[in-house]
């Protein structure tokens, strides 16, 4: 889960975020940008660097808030904008479908999903994205990795917080974990 704080009038301040992610868990999206060949095959998975909560650098997919009275495609587009850059090109569908649910706990092992913050729900997508893509906000570079990279342990040992089990869902939702 991404740690940025969205500046939106309709959103609490940092201290009612705080109180609220105490009470209640709070909607998410994760998103998967990949590229695709002409027969819609994925051809490789873009994958984040960012500094961690905790300082570490990690892997992560793109992934923040719904905010209130937001659609589901339209936070999707948000983050991957946000992360991606504004040429970045995602192609939604007008009915996206996630291909799971992620529900992260503040207590580790309860799920493979873990956030310290709080208890968050997370809609996962795969988006296959089409334009050039530039890391933005608290995204330190974007790395295309092939589907078999993505999946090797040397990548997934660098994502954290239950985002490898994500990516290996990803990868086999599209048919490309082997």
């Amino acid at each position: 889960m991404t740690d940025t704080t969205d500046t939106t009038p309709v959103w609490f301040s940092r201290e009612e975020l705080e109180s609220v992610r105490d009470r209640m868990p709070i909607l998410y999206i994760n998103a998967v940008p990949v590229r695709t060949d002409d027969r819609g095959e994925v051809t490789s998975v873009g994958l984040l660097l960012r500094v961690g909560p905790d300082g570490t650098i990690n892997r992560a997919l793109v992934s923040g808030r719904v905010l209130y009275h937001e659609r589901i495609r339209d936070a999707l587009l948000r983050h991957l904008e946000k992360d991606l850059g504004p040429v970045a090109l995602p192609r939604i569908p007008t009915s996206p479908q996630p291909f799971t649910v992620a529900e992260y706990f503040p207590t580790p092992g309860v799920t493979p999903y873990h956030d310290p913050r709080q208890h968050a729900v997370s809609l996962a997508y795969v988006v296959p994205v089409t334009g050039d893509c530039q890391p933005r906000q608290d995204a330190l570079d974007l790395v295309w990795f092939t589907p078999e990279e993505a999946a090797s342990p040397e990548v997934l040992q660098e994502m954290s917080g239950g985002q490898d089990v994500l990516l290996r869902q990803a990868l086999a939702h599209v048919g490309r974990l082997h």
